[in-house]
């Protein structure tokens, strides 16, 4: 038996994003750029768009089914989807330990243990903002799938170029953040007390 015949037929991640399995990798991009274009200069709303592609995918399936036995062939065989319960569990176990996980830092943020943490994440949360001002949900969506197809490529072709800016740019980075840190940062008070003494 060959080696492609060992391999499933299906396209693994990281054939994907390097771009190996270059068809599946176009396909994502032009089925991206069409959700985008859908969703974003025409007028109908998101549901009114899920509810129609649902709804021709359907009528396909049933018609291309009830031709196939007109024509007295095997109907098209659709695989059956069935979730395990002990794909549930995990799943709502890792789920519940990251939203405790956040509602514990959201605790600490709130009550004022540490200003460094509450003062990046207002930053964080204000430059979210002002992002979410100039570009819809949507648009966010369809450059961040661009960049996830396009950038690992890249990386691979030029990744020591890219290291090479990225490290000129965290070393100046670093070295604005450390007058920051020593000027501002250092001023603040690390930790507030709860119980002030009267």
């Amino acid at each position: 038996m060959s080696e492609s015949e060992g391999q499933p037929p299906t396209a693994s991640v990281t054939d994907i994003l390097l771009w190996k399995r270059w068809h599946v990798s176009l396909g994502i991009i032009v089925v991206a750029t069409v959700a985008w274009f859908l969703l974003e200069w025409t007028d109908l709303p998101f549901l009114t768009i899920c509810s129609d592609v649902l709804l021709i995918l359907i009528v396909v399936l049933f018609l291309h089914a009830n031709y196939a036995a007109l024509r007295n062939k095997q109907p098209p065989t659709l695989p059956e989807l069935v979730v395990s319960e002990e794909l549930v569990n995990n799943v709502a176990a890792s789920f519940r330990v990251k939203i405790n996980n956040a509602l514990l830092i959201a605790h600490d943020i709130t009550i004022g243990k540490d200003f460094r943490i509450f003062f990046k994440v207002v930053v964080f949360l204000w430059l979210l903002s002002v992002v979410g001002s100039v570009f819809s949900f949507f648009t966010l969506a369809y450059i961040g799938t661009l960049m996830m197809i396009t950038i690992p490529v890249l990386y691979r072709k030029y990744g020591k170029y890219v290291d090479k800016c990225c490290g000129i740019i965290q070393d100046q980075f670093s070295k604005h953040y450390r007058i920051v840190d020593e000027n501002v940062f250092n001023t603040l008070p690390r930790n507030v007390s709860k119980d002030k003494e009267s």
